[in-house]
């Protein structure tokens, strides 16, 4: 009887072990792949960043070269149209179905605040405002994005947010600001405010498509954003007289080079990349670009265009990329867990 007794509870035990060297194993392999998606989705934050902060900041020089012998509006609104339909038609080819007229609701408002409201209002504006000081006044992004965090989620930013940007403010100033202590040019008041307005719809929109229901692919929905923002633009050109005398044969290789370079790497990559950092991580960090995007746009102007490159723009570039290792780095920690929790779309 106890023999039996004693079988019966070896028997047990090696079941007991068994079990448990199985919950072992499975719990050590779901940390492994844990671990493995987390480093996976680090290292797509950190290439769509670069391409956010590389590419954008090429734009600005992109956009020079593109306005030379194409009208602001009708170059903005072909390069969302041309952007925005490639990546429908690739959406088509691997099996999508048509949006519907729901599907199209939220992403033409989207595409309405960050591409017409945004882009296009600074498009307009630079006609009357210098490069330089529009940097400076589209480098309240951040600011922006933080304050409608706060008020729609109701969440403190941390002290490094604000102090990084802060700092990152400070190094736009510095890089458009003479060494003799003023500013280069002069500016046109309705031209700031309307990039100032430029600034707040971007942000907006951008906090916008965090909360809106959108279509559950990422490809449909950034292309209706930007063949609906491009659609918008090229309406607005009609109302700006851009049609007027406006011949495309008349066209540069130059312009059409840069709006090439527009449509793959300014549209299709970084705005497909900053939709999806919108989405995967806090939209403070997100809008970092546009504290990097002028020092890039300063150094590819340097490189390509011969314009001149100061002391300060080499200040200006340590500042900044202290702000943005700041925001990066010292956040609250309601976004900690948003991003541990967020899973790759």
């Amino acid at each position: 009887m106890q023999e039996t007794m004693l079988q019966e509870n070896n028997g047990y035990d090696i079941v007991n072990e068994s079990i448990g060297r199985a919950l072992f194993k499975m719990k050590r392999q779901e940390l492994n792949y844990n671990m493995g998606t987390k480093k996976h989705k680090t290292m797509i934050i950190i290439l769509a960043l670069i391409a956010v902060y590389l590419f954008w900041g090429g734009t600005y020089l992109g956009m020079k070269f593109a306005i030379e012998s194409i009208p602001p509006f009708i170059m903005a609104g072909i390069r969302f149209i041309l952007a925005g339909g490639i990546l429908y038609l690739i959406y088509r080819i691997k099996g999508g179905q048509r949006p519907s007229l729901e599907e199209w609701k939220n992403p033409c408002v989207v595409g309405a605040m960050l591409l017409l409201g945004g882009n296009g209002v600074v498009a307009w504006a630079e006609q009357q405002v210098p490069s330089s000081i529009a940097s400076v006044l589209i480098a309240t992004v951040p600011l922006w994005i933080i304050t409608f965090s706060c008020i729609g989620e109701r969440r403190r930013p941390g002290i490094g947010s604000i102090i990084g940007i802060i700092l990152g403010l400070c190094g736009i100033s510095i890089l458009v600001w003479n060494s003799n202590g003023t500013s280069s040019q002069t500016t046109n008041i309705w031209g700031m405010a309307a990039i100032i307005f430029a600034a707040f719809s971007w942000s907006a929109g951008s906090m916008y498509s965090r909360k809106a229901k959108m279509p559950s692919s990422p490809l449909l929905s950034t292309g209706l954003q930007m063949i609906s923002g491009g659609i918008l633009l090229l309406i607005a050109a009609a109302f700006h007289g851009d049609y007027r005398g406006f011949e495309p044969a008349r066209i540069s290789i130059h312009s059409w080079m840069a709006m090439g370079y527009l449509v793959i790497f300014g549209s299709l990559i970084a705005f497909s990349a900053y939709i999806w950092l919108l989405n995967n991580i806090e939209p403070a960090v997100a809008s970092t670009y546009a504290f990097v995007n002028p020092i890039v746009a300063v150094f590819l102007g340097w490189l390509f265009a011969g314009e001149e490159l100061g002391i300060n723009a080499l200040i200006a570039a340590v500042i900044i990329i202290v702000a943005v290792i700041l925001i990066t780095f010292f956040r609250d920690e309601k976004n900690e867990e948003f991003q541990r929790n967020k899973n790759i779309e």
